[in-house]
């Protein structure tokens, strides 16, 4: 289905006034694009929503669009709206306050982000997306295809290998001393597994550190999103790696403070937990997290951009844990810790 997509080039200033007017003309879907950053507490799911990008600094633009199927016939409603605009500038600043047409085809927004995701190697692991054919000789590494819909999580992103590396380093390991090379073999829980691993991975989005978690050698992952589309994307992609579902557990919830999901997801019975979220996520939510896990067990948390990752620290010592290794990728940082 093709569209027409109408752009109005506007300021910051009037953007919330034309956006009004075209309500007016029973248009309620909009797309506004500037470079005003969002507070957290403005944002969809608050400090939940996806890392924003960096972005110039806000030069007073802004533009809103809408959408038509390209069969109505728009002229009529074009003449009113720019004769709306043009009252709008007299008691306003609307900029250009200009209109441009754009034909859309809906296959190509949903695909064209595909142009930025290619297959790549994380370690033993190879990573493709679902519409790339596989390479004819991989060796001894272990496949993944992904497909993350619109729930975040190809692996590109740094915070996401961080994770991935450390996932590598961890499972199978010695538990009675690994990753931070520290004594623990009198606190260890003697249920402890490292070698088929259950899993716990918080925000777990399109499901990739799920994944990787079972072609690893995990027995079982429960996972966690604020999303139902990211649970349906992980459901999804444990089919195109052919993974039973029964292998995988997922709920959507906020773990910090919705009992329900803590009763879900359990106390004491994880030997592996995942946080590839954000800093502000994971420190109040160490205490939550903390109680997930057996005693001995790892966590594994990333998403923390440079200048959080001592508050990190101070999170999970403050929960009862012991950091026992930092990573680092670009201004990215995982912190690993132990119980």
């Amino acid at each position: 289905m093709k569209w027409n997509k109408y752009t109005i080039n506007t300021t910051t200033e009037a953007q919330e006034l034309v956006t009004a007017m075209l309500a007016e003309y029973e248009i309620y879907s909009v797309e506004i694009d500037n470079n005003v950053f969002i507070p957290d507490g403005d944002r969809q799911g608050g400090v939940f929503e996806e890392l924003q990008p960096d972005m110039e600094a806000d030069d007073g633009r802004s533009h809103v669009s809408f959408y038509l199927e390209e069969n109505v016939d728009a002229t009529e409603l074009l003449e009113n709206i720019a004769n709306e605009l043009e009252d709008m500038r007299s008691y306003t600043d609307i900029g250009e306050g200009t209109i441009v047409t754009e034909i859309s085809d809906e296959a190509d927004w949903r695909d064209k982000w595909k142009d930025f995701f290619s297959s790549f190697e994380i370690g033993d692991i190879f990573i493709k997306p679902t519409w790339e054919d596989a390479p004819g000789d991989l060796g001894d590494k272990t496949m993944i295809e992904i497909d993350p819909g619109i729930s975040f999580g190809t692996g590109k992103h740094e915070s996401t290998q961080l994770v991935i590396k450390q996932l590598q380093q961890v499972i199978g390991s010695d538990k009675n001393n690994t990753v931070g090379d520290l004594p623990f073999d009198s606190q260890v829980d003697n249920t402890l597994n490292l070698d088929n691993p259950n899993v716990l991975d918080v925000g777990c989005g399109s499901g990739i550190l799920s994944v990787v978690a079972l072609k690893l050698g995990a027995a079982h992952v429960v996972g966690t999103d604020i999303e139902q589309d990211c649970i349906d994307s992980t459901y999804s992609n444990f089919d195109v790696n052919h993974l039973s579902h029964d292998l995988g557990d997922f709920y959507v919830g906020n773990l910090i403070d919705d009992i329900k999901l803590q009763e879900q997801v359990g106390k004491e019975v994880y030997d592996i937990v995942l946080a590839n979220i954000l800093a502000d996520i994971i420190i109040p939510m160490a205490p939550a997290l903390y109680n997930t896990m057996k005693n001995g067990a790892y966590i594994i948390t990333s998403g923390i951009i440079d200048f959080k990752e001592e508050e990190v620290k101070k999170a999970l010592t403050d929960a009862g844990l012991t950091v026992v290794k930092t990573t680092a990728q670009g201004e990215w940082r995982s912190v690993t810790a132990r119980k």
